[in-house]
């Protein structure tokens, strides 16, 4: 009856030659990572929120709104009659011949979504003094 034992280090110098590149590898991939502390971490938050609030300011600074009123447009307020639609009301207010944009001012002057109008309701319309 015969032993055989088998020692440690013939095991770990045996398979060594086989898994170098492996472990050489993940050495590596370990070093390329970047780890941050808890301290890094709220660095980089911090100095990313200072980007974008130097950013917002910066944008912001364009800003054409001024302390002093414009001058409003000359309107005159409208009361609709039965039947009557913004295109005819508009075709009235237009000195130009161009209705399909004196409905337009007329929309964005009153913030109209659309071109309904009720009987009785009073619009301003823009006038040319």
């Amino acid at each position: 009856m015969s032993t055989m034992t088998i020692a440690p280090s013939t095991l770990s110098n045996a398979g060594s030659a086989r898994r170098a590149p492996a472990r050489s590898q993940a050495r590596s991939q370990a070093r390329s990572q970047v780890r941050l502390t808890r301290r890094g971490r709220l660095v980089v938050f911090f100095g990313a929120l200072l980007v974008v609030l130097l950013l917002g300011v910066y944008w912001g600074a364009g800003s054409v709104a001024t302390e002093h009123r414009g001058t409003p447009e000359p309107t005159q307020v409208v009361m609709v009659g039965e039947g009557e639609t913004l295109w005819d009301i508009a075709a009235d207010a237009a000195t130009d011949g161009d209705t399909g944009a004196m409905v337009e001012r007329i929309q964005r002057l009153n913030a109209l979504d659309s071109g309904m109008l009720t009987a009785g309701q009073k619009i301003r319309v823009p006038t040319t003094e």
